[in-house]
């Protein structure tokens, strides 16, 4: 996190590299929040992020935030990608 925090603008690679670490330690919490706050920042995450971040819902159980990031999926142009299609059907089938 401290090499990370040197960094004076941060892009999509970047937040996405946070947030995958995040979700592949089991930091699904954190990874959650880093995504939101990229939005905040009006950063555009890719097809990488939104992974990321419904593999942070699948592993937290977090449909409503699922939900949320299916909208933004929608929004962004990524629901016809094959990769983030597969990452909602599973966060999808664990979230019930």
């Amino acid at each position: 996190w401290m090499m990370f925090g040197r960094i004076s603008k941060w892009d999509a690679v970047s937040w996405t590299a946070m947030i995958s670490g995040y979700t592949q330690h089991g930091h699904g919490e954190e990874a959650l929040k880093l995504f939101w706050q990229m939005q905040l920042e009006k950063e555009k995450p890719d097809g990488f992020t939104f992974v990321s971040a419904l593999s942070a819902c699948a592993h937290l159980a977090s449909l409503e935030q699922g939900k949320q990031i299916h909208v933004h999926i929608i929004n962004s142009g990524f629901e016809s990608d094959v990769t983030v299609g597969n990452a909602l059907i599973d966060m999808y089938a664990k979230c019930g």
